[in-house]
């Protein structure tokens, strides 16, 4: 029963945090026309203003976000085309992560080194835990199995890793760029600033909410194997 107990109060933390991110997201996205501009033309002007003509604005159907390779701000469509207070904000955020990128900022630069790695590793991680037991099983050799499990897990937290150890980047995204961005530009409509900053605190914990989820996949290998 406590282990039952812990297992549930671990997934109450790591479910919790996503679900404040994406009630945050949703609060401020009513009334959609809130602005005169999208939050797909409010990125594309202020890219503009910082000189970043070459980076892009389109849209996805994954998560918002910047990419470093094609250097393009992606959005989706409820941000790219709506002019909610939460389109504006969290397109001011992106922008601020390809400002990160124009200035060398080494975090963001660190971070994207990173995250090249992480796919393949949690893939790795979890060939090498799917491994484990048939190597003990041909070498009958427990010490091997058990050195095995324990670097599946290592390399399938990465991804976790490497999210958490961002926050301070996200954060510089959000209130070191986004914000003096929006507010020095006076694109935010009176007594909205202290809602923009809950929409930026909720956008820089996005990969921390996602670090937090993928610590189920660790969870669901470790009850798949005790079993």
């Amino acid at each position: 029963m406590p282990v039952l107990l812990l297992l549930l109060l671990l997934v109450v933390a790591i479910v919790a945090p996503g679900l404040w991110v994406k009630r945050i997201l949703q609060r401020y996205s009513r009334p959609a026309d809130r602005y005169a501009g999208s939050g797909g033309e409010l990125a594309r002007h202020m890219l503009d203003c910082l000189n970043l003509h070459d980076v892009g604005v389109e849209v996805t159907e994954d998560a918002d976000h910047y990419d470093p390779d094609a250097r393009v701000v992606r959005l989706t469509e409820d941000k790219l085309n709506r002019c909610s207070l939460t389109a504006v904000t969290v397109a001011a955020h992106e922008v601020g992560h390809a400002h990160q990128h124009a200035s060398d900022y080494r975090p963001f630069v660190w971070r994207t080194r990173l995250v090249r790695w992480a796919a393949p590793g949690e893939k790795l991680g979890a060939g090498i835990l799917m491994m484990a037991p048939f190597v003990t099983f041909v070498t009958r050799t427990p010490v091997i199995g058990l050195l095995m499990l324990l670097g599946g897990f290592l390399v399938l937290g990465l991804g976790s890793v490497i999210h958490l150890i961002t926050l301070p980047m996200e954060l510089d995204a959000s209130f070191g760029r986004a914000l003096p961005m929006l507010r020095d530009g006076g694109y935010l409509k009176p007594g909205d600033e202290p809602h923009a900053r809950r929409l930026l605190k909720a956008a820089a914990f996005t990969y921390v909410a996602s670090s937090l989820m993928s610590l189920l996949n660790v969870a669901r290998w470790w009850a798949i194997l005790r079993r």
